[in-house]
Order: C-alpha cells, then structure tokens, then sequence
C-alpha cells in the first residue's frame, strides 16, 4: 500500500497549495516508507507516498507521468493481474520503461478509460490527472479495501488516503452531528460519510470524474446478487468452484519483490488461506499473536496446528496486558477519525510484529461477512423463525430486566446476550439488523448528544439498509455486511493498522471473483441452525485439522473495563470525561456521562465500558484536532 493526496482548484493555481500538499504528504509517510514525490501542474496538485512492494526500483516511483507528459498517476494498491495485462497493452503497442503495476494501469487507463475498473483485479483507490482535458478522475476497489476520502467545496476539491492527509489540506473542520450519532452507536462512522460536514469516503466501487468545474460520481461496481437466482449445482461441484476460485485469488497475492507472509489466528478463515498459500509458497511465514493473561482468548494451540501441518515459518508473539497497554496510546495516536473498535489494538500489535520479518501479509478479512460467521448471523436466522423459544423471549421482558449482565462472566454474558437478542426479536427485519450492528442503541446515542433525528440522518439510514427486502433472504443481511460493516470497520482497522506499521494487507477472500460466486449461493448453503460458514468450512475440511471445528469463534476482547477501573481512571475522572471539561464541550449530556461512569464502577457495569471506549476515543480525537 501507499498514500495519495491531492487538490484540484477551481480558483487558483496548483503552486499555490505546494506547501500543504508537502505537509500532506509527510502525513502519510508510514504508509508509504520508501520515498514521496509530488506534481504540481495548472490547477492540480499530486502528492505520493510509496511502499514497495512491486518494482522496488526507483522506475516505479511517483507520481507517474507517462512518456507523452499528458498523464499522471497517483496509485495506492495492488493490481495483481497487472503482468496478463501488460502483454494485452504490448501487443497494442505500448511501451514500458518499468516493471511496476502503476505503469500497466496508467496505460490500462489511457487505452479503455474509466472502463479499466472492469480489468483491474486488486485493491486500490488512485487518481489519473489528464493534462489535455484538464481533468481529474479518481476510484476506489470494489469493497473498500483501501481508503480514499474526499472534500468537495466551493474553491476547490481535495482528496487523501486518510483525514490526517486531508486535514493538511486546509478543509473546514466542522463535526457532522449525523455522523456523530451513528459513530457512538457503531463504534465506527460507514460510507459514504465521515467525522466532517462536506467530507466524505469515495464508496466502494465508486469513481468520481472532475471535469469542466463539474464534479460526477458513479457506481461502477455491485456484487453479483440476484435475489432467489441462485446457482444450480450439487455440493461437490460448489465445494470444487470455491476452492478453485479461493486457490487462485490466494496465488494472485503471492506477487511480490519483498518479503510475504500471512496472519495465522487459528481460526477456520485465516487457515484456509495458509493451506492455499503453502500449495505455492514453500516455508511460507505466518504470524500471530497470543495473550498470556487472557487464556480464554488465545487460539495460538490452532494456529501452531497449522503451521505444523504445512511446515511454515511460525512466529508467535506471546503478549501480556501490559503489553497491550504500552501501545494503546500510539493507536490512538494513529487514529485520525473516531474509530471505537477496540480489537484494532490486537491488530496494530500484530502487524507491527509482523512487519519484522515481513512487508506483506495475507489475511482472512472478509469471510466472515461474505460467508455468514457471526454470532449476530446466527441470531437473525433464529430470530426469522417462527419458534417457541421466541415466543418465549418476547414475553419475558420483565424477568430479563431484572438479571444483572456483564462481559466479565460466562453466565452474565450469557443474560446480556439474551437481553439483546429480545430487544431486537420484536423489530422489524431492518430495525433489527441496525440494532445488532450497533454497542448503543439508537434513542440511547440520541440521549447522550441532546439531539433528535434529522432528515438526513434518516435519509442515510434508509439507504445503508436498503438491501434488506424483508421477505427473509439471509443474503440481504450478508450483503448489507459488505456494503456497511465491511468498509466502516474491519477493512478500516486492518489498513489504518497495518499502515500505522507500514505492512501492507491482502485479503483473498475479498477477490471479486469469489465474492460473486458467494453470492450466487443460496444463504442455506452458507449458514443454518447448526453451522455458521457451511460452504466454507465444509469445502475445506480435508485440508484442515479437525480440531478447529466444532468449538467456539471466540474472537478477541481488549480488557477495557479492567484498565477503566485502573490504569484508565485518572484519564477518565480528570481529563477527557471530566465533568468540567464535558459542559465546556457542549457536545454530550453531562448527566449521561455521568451516569455511564457510575454504572462502569458498579457490580453490574454490562457494555458501559464499551460506550465509555467510545467517548474516550472521540475526547482524545477531539482534544487533538479541535481542542
């Protein structure tokens, strides 16, 4: 991966923003290590910064103008069928003075235009300046893997790989509040929206052409989801399509002039990739990470079955609270949108380990929401079903308001989880898949910022849960995954960092040609009463231990109300959620907060800790860049 930045003016001349564009730039510099440049050119400034992982050399540096000076390339990603591509554009005629994938896609683009999404194979977000036409066209990968924002305003359009870049820049800094609300009831803010009023994420699968003073964008791309138009085959031949389609995904990633590996957790999604990667890679290194004091969360005993099975070259970080701790203000740090998920600690810790002995990393992002694997999956299909346990939930509220919960304990957790599941069992389909999505409630985030809801909040809700049909198609619930959860925050917490690291990601599982056989499956090949991720566990079990089936996805959970009740307290109590400091603010509802921290010290503190996370990440953001 890299960084890219820019401007396009409608008023000045691109020399004018030189000095930001360079500030901007220095910004990115850990995701792009080995070298920046940029290019000014009347009313367009580029700015690159380059981690090299294909064509080392300085021939593939950027920004990239091609031999004739009319275009230039600012490219952040991988384009891994760039080498079949190339010889298609050589026997047309072009030329090339590098062996770099930003070449191919500079010409690839020269050759077909905008069409050259429909070739590209990978993830990217890039921009393409035509001297000529005086014009700007910039993209973003299918499902968001790699991050692209934007400022649209009177005097000129900027865009980056991330908002430290875009602050840079000069861009009004004025907190959207809709987005606010949905950020302290996902942890997480989604496309196509961010912290700021006027700036936004380009969508997946999304491009935007500048043109003429005009600014166009269009959907290019959508997963290949005919509801109810389902493949037609036996389950041997879906298995066959799947491991085929996943085998080749995994070799295109193999591409590289530097060091690969791959994250190793144990887990079913993380080792299929393994199992594929040792079928082309000899002594392939695998990484992960174990918790000495938390035992129920490490997985480390699978992972080393793995790596066992297929002779990799293992490295196991073995990590304490503490350990944890010393790194969570550098994520902080880092985090330059509020962003609440707490396991991107694990993540960071992971990938700067990894980044020792490697520049690239192979994960299993995305299976899980391509292929049903989530608690919150099981429910929705449970909650579809016209059973008598649910009968029984829904008339039990006022025995369930009376049981105590809390993360802390199995039996609790197990109350709090049943409380939830009834919550949400008397909604509507798309209410209930809002809630789920959500560690705060709706009128509970409306509460803490004293604020009702706006047309336009209600506008982006309604759109973010169009795909739910209501006519109970799990498929809805998966694909409304890829379009919302998938880039708002798991491929936001594993480029923000791995790129905090200067370790690039792929993900296998994200290759478009499986994402559009998955959703050519019916979701009862995917998921049932008994099995999450059917298709995909099944398909693999020759190549797996038997092992890591049957047991628990246990995932991993950062000891936040621990460190609330110590190492955090001063933080909490004097500093970022001092009563003071809140009032002064005139942001949130003083007495909420207050009332969050009295229940986080209780005996039956539940998920406050969770919504706590949420306010301390958002008041250190804050404090940072408005304060």
């Amino acid at each position: 991966m890299c960084g890219i930045t820019g401007i396009y003016s409608f008023t000045e001349k691109a020399t004018a923003f030189k000095s930001k564009l360079e500030k901007s730039v220095e910004k990115l510099a850990l995701r792009g290590p080995d070298g920046s440049g940029t290019y000014l050119d009347n009313y367009v400034a580029l700015g690159h910064t380059r981690l090299a992982v294909i064509d080392t050399s300085d021939a593939g540096s950027q920004p990239f103008t091609d031999e004739t000076g009319r275009y230039t390339i600012v490219f952040n990603g991988e384009f891994y069928n760039y080498r079949e591509t190339r010889k298609e554009l050589e026997s047309k005629g072009h030329n090339f003075r590098s062996q770099c994938d930003t070449e191919v896609l500079l010409k690839l683009y020269i050759e077909v235009g905008e069409k050259c999404l429909d070739v590209i194979n990978g993830c990217f977000s890039f921009a393409i300046y035509d001297k000529n036409e005086n014009s700007l066209f910039l993209a973003r990968d299918r499902f968001g893997i790699n991050p692209l924002l934007y400022f649209h305003g009177k005097e000129f359009f900027a865009f980056s790989s991330e908002m430290k870049g875009l602050m840079e820049l000069g861009i009004p800094k004025e907190i959207d509040t809709d987005a606010l609300l949905v950020y302290f009831q996902f942890n997480y803010i989604p496309p196509p929206k961010t912290i700021f009023k006027n700036v936004f994420k380009i969508s997946p699968g999304h491009s935007i052409t500048i043109k003429n003073g005009q600014v166009t964008c269009k959907q290019y791309y959508r997963p290949q989801y005919s509801k109810g138009n389902y493949i037609d085959k036996s389950i041997t031949e879906i298995q066959e399509m799947l491991v085929s389609e996943l085998d080749k995904a995994v070799q295109r990633r193999l591409v590289a002039d530097v060091p690969i590996g791959a994250f190793l957790s144990g887990g079913i999604d993380s080792s299929v990739i393994v199992a594929l990667a040792s079928r082309h890679t000899k002594n392939l290194n695998t990484f992960s990470i174990g918790f000495k004091d938390e035992p129920f969360f490490d997985e480390t005993r699978y992972a080393n079955l793995i790596a066992e099975k297929y002779k990799t070259n293992h490295s196991v970080f073995s990590l304490s609270n503490d350990d944890l701790y010393k790194e969570l203000f550098n994520v902080l740090d880092y985090t330059d949108e509020p962003f609440a998920d707490s396991s991107a600690l694990a993540v960071y810790i992971l990938s700067k380990h990894t980044r020792k002995k490697a520049t690239v990393a192979l994960s299993g992002d995305g299976a899980d929401e391509v292929f049903a694997g989530y608690y919150k999956h099981h429910a929705h299909l449970m909650a579809s079903k016209d059973s008598f346990i649910n009968y029984l939930i829904r008339f039990s509220s006022p025995f369930l308001s009376l049981l105590p919960e809390s993360r802390n304990s199995n039996l609790l957790n197990k109350f709090r989880q049943i409380k939830r599941y009834k919550e949400g069992l008397v909604l509507d389909e798309k209410e209930r898949y809002w809630l789920w999505c959500s560690l705060m409630n709706e009128k509970n985030a409306m509460r803490l910022l004293s604020i009702n809801l706006s047309d336009e909040y209600k506008v982006q809700k309604q759109e973010l849960l169009s795909d739910i049909s209501g006519k109970n198609d799990f498929n809805d619930i998966l694909f409304s995954d890829v379009k919302m959860v998938l880039p708002g925050d798991m491929l936001t917490k594993t480029d923000l960092m791995s790129m905090g690291n200067s370790l690039e990601v792929r993900t296998p599982f994200l290759d478009h040609n499986v994402v559009n056989l998955a959703f050519s499956l019916h979701s009862s090949l995917k998921i049932d009463s008994g099995q999450k991720k059917k298709i995909l566990q099944n398909s693999f079990r020759s190549m797996l231990p038997e092992e890591l089936y049957n047991r628990p996805k246990q995932g991993f959970e950062v000891p936040l109300l621990k460190w609330m009740r110590n190492e955090l307290k001063p933080l909490i109590e004097n500093d970022l959620l001092k009563n003071d400091f809140i009032r002064a603010q005139n942001i949130f509802n003083p007495e909420i907060i207050e009332k969050y921290k009295k229940k986080l010290y209780s005996g039956n503190p539940g998920d406050v800790h969770a919504n706590i996370w949420a306010l301390i990440v958002f008041q250190y953001w804050w404090k940072k860049n408005m304060g």
